[in-house]
C-alpha cells in the first residue's frame, strides 16, 4: 500500500509540473507572437521600400521621356534648318558666279555700242573683243573653271578628245599639233575634253620597202 506522504508528494509535484508547462507555452506562444509581429513589421518596410522604389522607378521614366521628347523636338528643328539652308543653296548656288558674269555682259553690251557706233574701226572692235574674252575667262576661273590648251603636249585620252590624226614628221608621235576646239576642268574635274589634231606615229622604213617590193 501507498504511504499518504508518498501520495502527498506526488500532489506537490504535479502542479509543479503544471506550472512548468504553462510557462514553457507562455513563452513559446510569446516567441510565436513576437514572430509574427517581426513578420508584419518586416512585410511593412518591404512594401514602403517596393512603393518606394516604384516612386523613383516612375520619376526617372518621367525624366527621361522628357528627355527624349526634347531631343526629339531638337532634331525636328535641325531637320527644318537643314532642310531650309539646302533649298536656299540650290536657289542661290550660281550667285557668285552670276556676279563675276555681270561685268562680262556690260563689257559686250559696250561693245556692241561701240560696233554701231564706229564707222569700219576694226581694231577698236577687236580690241573689245579681247577685253571681254579676258574677262570672261578670269571670271570663269574664280568659280573654279580653268581653260585647257593642250597644243604641243602629249596626247592624253582622259582630257583630250581626238577627232584626227595626222602624219607631221616635225612633232613626235601622239603629240597635240592642233586644238579645234579649247577643254575645260571645273576644280580638277573634267568639265568638257578638248577636241584636238594629233600626230601619227611614222610607219616603219621595213614596211614601205615591203610594200613597194609587193
Amino acid at each position: 500500500m501507498v504511504s499518504e506522504d508518498q501520495t502527498d508528494q506526488e500532489n506537490s509535484e504535479q502542479p509543479t509540473v503544471d506550472t512548468e508547462d504553462n510557462i514553457i507555452e507562455g513563452v513559446l506562444e510569446e516567441a510565436i507572437g513576437n514572430d509574427e509581429e517581426t513578420e508584419t513589421v518586416d512585410k511593412s518596410l518591404e512594401d514602403a521600400d517596393l512603393q518606394s522604389e516604384l516612386e523613383k522607378a516612375n520619376t526617372r521614366a518621367d525624366e527621361n521621356w522628357e528627355k527624349v521628347l526634347l531631343a526629339k523636338a531638337d532634331v525636328e528643328n535641325m531637320r527644318r534648318r537643314s532642310q531650309k539652308d539646302v533649298e536656299k543653296a540650290h536657289r542661290f548656288s550660281i550667285e557668285k558666279f552670276a556676279k563675276d558674269m555681270l561685268p562680262v555682259v556690260d563689257s559686250l553690251e559696250l561693245g556692241l555700242a561701240s560696233a554701231q557706233a564706229a564707222s569700219g574701226d576694226v581694231n577698236a572692235i577687236k580690241e573689245g573683243l579681247e577685253l571681254t574674252h579676258k574677262q570672261l575667262l578670269d571670271s570663269l576661273e574664280k568659280s573654279g573653271v580653268k581653260q585647257v590648251n593642250p597644243e604641243g603636249e602629249s596626247f592624253n585620252p582622259e582630257f583630250h578628245q581626238a577627232i584626227s590624226m595626222v602624219p607631221s614628221p616635225e612633232h613626235e608621235p601622239n603629240t597635240v599639233i592642233q586644238v579645234f576646239q579649247k577643254g575645260y576642268n571645273l576644280n580638277d574635274r573634267l568639265l568638257r575634253p578638248a577636241m584636238v589634231i594629233v600626230s601619227q606615229p611614222q610607219a616603219p622604213e621595213n614596211t614601205k620597202k615591203i610594200d613597194e617590193q609587193a
